[in-house]
């Protein structure tokens, strides 16, 4: 076998303060400067020698740099998105004048539902893949032709050619590969990650891959992931755990970005159990199903807060977007976590199927009433690739011609007859308003910056970004929600093909 091609694996540059790929379930720019890790990027990173995973836009790298580092290399594998896709595409152009020999790669969500619009947008792209690209990527560096490699698009002889789909990994194959935080340690810096809910600095990783639920928008378990949840086995979790409190004694929580951490209680018991002796404060996505057992369980195994996603304060649009969970089970799971002593932050979204302006209210209420600790607010978004893209766009709504702004903000593209973009752009600001701006809340805020001068410094930060956004948004409303800032990315209106159909 040939020596392994020199290898940067990348999240691009792009919009500033833009969180667009790699783990990152929205890519957008935040409206508080928040980063994911690139945690698809470090299993390729792991097993290739002499790699390096570059993560641009945390680490302040701007696109001319991006480009003199690619000159030391020979293969790029670049993390692309919906919304940064044209700014990629003039990224690699420049990349491709500098080193007009490197390969490069296209891989993420938006190259597997579109391997063929990926391909033509550029013909500096020698291939994307589909589905999960851990060994794809590997593979073509040590030097099997691409014809051989499964999962990947590529062009010959003028056609695109899409070869068989490659097997998901599941528990023997995911505790081979290697451990993210090694990749952190060698490649990133941790102070460059921050999350406005989350411990700072704070390190997060997979325990598994997958979701079985259903939820019409959600993207990664309708592209990359999968509906199968897979897992890698809880002692393998507990071991980068325990190297992770070595590798960085600075960290102040660990957070469990899986699609659901709590999906199987046994599971969730067992890897708590093997926590408990750790003494580490972490964090982790979660579902409203979980019972007070199990959320006791996670309690004295170090958790700290969970990141749920209640979505809507109406039953109807839950059952309209198969969420697979009622208002109830979020009343009750809160109630439990109070108990424990387990904060949450709650998300929402405003405009899913069935949004009326009254159940934009009734979702304020009902958030009020769960009084999370923090919320984040979101305008739905019918990613290519989910349900809800050809939902929407088959009877209609999708009429606005971007995902996103010119700056990389979330900009609503789906439009309903009853209810306006200027509305529900006007409801996330009144939903934040009548969250936020409750004396207990700001006191509950204030409150915890008081003893610590870093707590006190990101708070500032945080507000200020917070409330300049909120103006804009209030001035894009107050326009109609018309010519506010030139769209960046367009939206088809025709339902796209799975890359695994």
């Amino acid at each position: 076998m040939p020596d392994v091609m020199k290898t940067l694996l990348l999240n691009p540059p792009s919009f500033e303060n833009f969180d667009g790929g790699a783990s990152s379930r929205w890519p957008a720019t935040r409206e508080i400067e928040s980063y994911w890790y690139p945690v698809w990027l470090t299993y390729p990173a792991g097993m290739l020698p002499g790699s390096r995973l570059l993560d641009a836009s945390p680490h302040k790298v701007n696109w001319q740099q991006t480009v003199q580092i690619c000159k030391n290399y020979e293969f790029l594998v670049l993390f692309t998105s919906t919304v940064g896709l044209e700014s990629d595409v003039k990224l690699i152009r420049k990349i491709k004048e500098a080193n007009p020999s490197m390969k490069i790669a296209f891989v993420g969500p938006h190259g597997h539902i579109k391997p063929d619009e990926t391909l033509a947008a550029s013909e500096d792209i020698d291939f994307v893949t589909r589905g999960e690209f851990d060994h794809s990527v590997v593979e073509y560096a040590q030097g099997k032709p691409l014809s051989e490699i499964a999962g990947v698009s590529y062009r010959k002889d003028g056609k695109v050619v899409h070869n068989a789909p490659r097997p998901e990994l599941h528990t023997e194959e995911l505790d081979a590969l290697p451990f993210a935080t090694d990749i952190y340690k060698r490649d990133l810096e941790i102070e460059r990650y921050n999350v406005p809910f989350l411990l700072h600095p704070y390190v997060s990783f997979y325990t598994t891959r997958g979701c079985p639920a259903l939820c019409t928008f959600c993207m990664w378990p309708q592209t990359i992931s999968g509906h199968a949840w897979r897992t890698r086995s809880t002692e393998n979790v507990a071991r980068e755990v325990k190297q992770a409190l070595g590798h960085f004694p600075q960290m102040k929580e660990i957070f469990f970005d899986d699609d659901t951490f709590n999906i199987r209680k046994d599971r969730v018991i067992d890897l708590c159990a093997k926590f408990k002796p750790l003494k580490f404060q972490w964090s982790s996505t979660a579902r409203v199903h979980s019972d007070y057992e199990t959320v006791k369980a996670m309690a004295d195994g170090g958790a700290r807060l969970f990141i749920v996603g209640f979505e809507s304060g109406d039953p109807q649009i839950l059952k309209n977007i198969k969420k697979g969970a009622t208002v109830e089970m979020a009343r009750n799971f809160m109630k439990n976590c109070r108990k424990v002593g387990i904060r949450v932050h709650g998300d929402f979204i405003i405009g899913l199927p069935g949004e009326t302006r009254e159940t934009i209210q009734k979702t304020i209420d009902f958030a009020k009433e769960l009084d999370c600790e923090t919320i984040q607010v979101s305008l739905a978004h019918a990613m290519p690739g989910t349900e809800l893209h050809d939902t929407m766009a088959a009877q209609g709504f999708l009429k606005v011609e971007a995902l996103a702004d010119s700056g990389g903000h979330q900009l609503p593209h789906i439009e309903y007859p009853h209810l306006s973009k200027a509305e529900m752009m006007g409801g996330v600001n009144r939903f934040y308003d009548e969250y936020y701006f409750r004396p207990k809340v700001v006191w509950r805020i204030v409150k915890e910056a008081l003893w610590d001068s870093n707590e006190r410094k990101r708070l500032y930060h945080e507000a200020v970004d917070f409330l300049r956004l909120r103006a804009e948004r209030l001035k894009w409303v107050n326009q109609g929600g018309e010519d506010y800032k030139k769209p960046m990315v367009s939206v088809p209106e025709s339902p796209s093909a799975s890359g695994n159909d």
